[in-house]
């Protein structure tokens, strides 16, 4: 019984966590003076994935995700935070934290994306990668 309540706990955590991160994701919008215009071509997709594959169950620090899409010049063309959680709470790799973004403007050039994460009393680091010019989806 305690398995089964302890299930439920979870699926409803992330129920919670997923519906914050859509409203976060639908309210952080970058306000520029340079208007992003739309470039032909196919649509450039970037899939951002959070879970850990590591026993992090003892660590209650707090943790803060930021999702970042920047171009080649460095400009962010979007970013996202990530409701803070306990690093404990960071899930695993079945309970995957998703979200699929669309590349602003179609930006044909190669882009730097991933999480920038910042640690309570500990510090900053990031997980990037890059999405190539030829690459649509990441």
């Amino acid at each position: 019984m305690n398995r089964f309540v302890s299930k439920i706990s979870r699926m409803k955590f992330s129920s919670i966590l997923g519906i914050l991160i859509i409203l976060i994701g639908s309210y952080c919008n970058k306000n520029t003076t340079d208007q992003i215009p739309n470039r032909p071509g196919p649509a450039r997709k970037v899939q951002f994935r959070l879970y850990t594959d590591h026993d992090l169950s003892g660590d209650n620090h707090t943790i803060i995700f930021r999702l970042s899409i920047q171009n080649s010049k460095n400009q962010t063309l979007w970013d996202s935070l990530l409701a803070p959680m306990t690093i404990k709470n960071i899930p695993d790799s079945t309970h995957t934290i998703i979200v699929e973004k669309s590349v602003p403007g179609n930006d044909p050039s190669k882009l730097k994306v991933g999480f920038y994460y910042s640690i309570e009393n500990v510090g900053n680091s990031w997980h990037l990668d890059s999405l190539n010019t030829i690459d649509t989806f990441k």
